[in-house]
């Protein structure tokens, strides 16, 4: 497939993210489908010509279309998966009677589901499965350091396109790469889904350091043990090494970690200053995947044998209710060891 046939894409998931992915190709001239669950905001959209609960002050081009009818993805060349972790599979099941062999399905989330410990792409490809589907589709992921915000304002940005097949993955780098937005493909998709993923809890973690006024010494130091843990458990899990040194790896890791418009990073602060988490999610507007995430990694951790010691105390704050000073006292009285890249 060249990505000039894609003439019309679909995305599902009708928050910020997916806003901002819509308004990317439909200023390009692609029609594009933004579907949304709420009829009532799908409403909203299509009258005002903005979304202004997720991404207020965004103009939405004539050639996107809100719709609350998963029918908009029929005959789309590229379908953009953007609901939240925890109804993806539901959501996705109820489209595939609607897509056309050989479309692109890219994953736009960051999570992993917790009750099967399955990224996006592997419940996709299951749910394909089910319904004598796979491998009539290209299934692939979108990541890399990119807050919505910017990519709907026009700030340069670069992510990673990734897909099992490279001609998929440069005919989804095509679709998307703009004058601002560039993309760069791989064959490594379980890296990049792992890296999305797991940059959200190290992303609470820094969070908590900053809401304790651990300071700058301590961020930095766990943006680089983070990204050791999220290797260790990527590489367990089969991925390539150097994906975590690219934009799915350290570019969004250090942007999650650092940059005020993190939604995890937030959550973070909230509870480093004295928040508990059900006052920090009250207060919170839009889904913050870590919290969840940091459930299903915590599980996945435990199945492949990999020790996490960051992930482990962010677990024990959220579901434990630890304090988080005894979580960086605890973290800080591990043994002493020797420095290596990825232990």
């Amino acid at each position: 497939m060249d990505s000039n046939t894609i003439a019309q894409t679909a995305v599902i998931g009708a928050g910020s993210w997916g806003t901002a992915l819509a308004k990317l190709l439909a200023d390009k001239g692609v029609q594009v489908a933004l579907w949304g669950r709420n009829s009532v905001h799908i409403a909203a959209l299509r009258r005002d010509r903005e979304n202004r609960r997720y991404l207020p002050g965004a103009a939405l081009p004539a050639t996107l279309l809100p719709t609350d009818d998963l029918g908009g993805a029929t005959g789309c060349g590229c379908v953009v998966m953007a609901v939240p972790s925890h109804g993806f599979r539901e959501v996705f099941a109820a489209l595939i009677p609607r897509l056309a062999d050989g479309t692109l399905l890219v994953s736009a989330v960051k999570g992993i589901e917790i009750e099967s410990g399955q990224t996006m792409c592997q419940i996709m490809n299951a749910e394909l499965a089910k319904q004598n589907r796979h491998g009539r589709l290209h299934v692939g992921v979108l990541s890399g350091p990119s807050f919505a915000d910017e990519v709907a304002s026009g700030l340069p940005t670069a992510v990673t396109v990734g897909f099992t097949e490279l001609q998929a993955a440069q005919t989804a780098q095509q679709l998307f790469s703009t004058s601002f937005f560039r993309a760069y493909t791989s064959t490594d998709i379980i890296g990049l889904e792992i890296s999305g993923a797991m940059k959200n809890v190290i992303a609470i973690a820094a969070g908590i350091s900053d809401g304790l006024g651990c300071g700058l010494n301590a961020r930095a130091a766990l943006i680089t043990r983070g990204l050791a843990e999220i290797t260790r458990l990527g590489v367990a899990m089969g991925a390539k090494r150097e994906t975590f040194s690219g934009l799915g790896g350290l570019g969004d890791l250090v942007l999650t970690c650092t940059g005020s418009l993190s939604r995890n990073r937030t959550v973070g602060l909230k509870l480093g200053k004295g928040l508990t988490l059900a006052q920090t999610l009250a207060e919170m507007t839009m889904v913050a995947e870590g919290v969840r995430t940091t459930k299903s990694c915590w599980r996945l951790a435990a199945s492949v044998g990999a020790e996490m010691p960051i992930l482990e105390q962010v677990h024990q704050i959220l579901y434990a209710d630890k304090p988080c000073r005894a979580a960086v006292q605890d973290l800080f009285q591990r043994s002493l060891k020797e420095e290596t890249a990825f232990d």
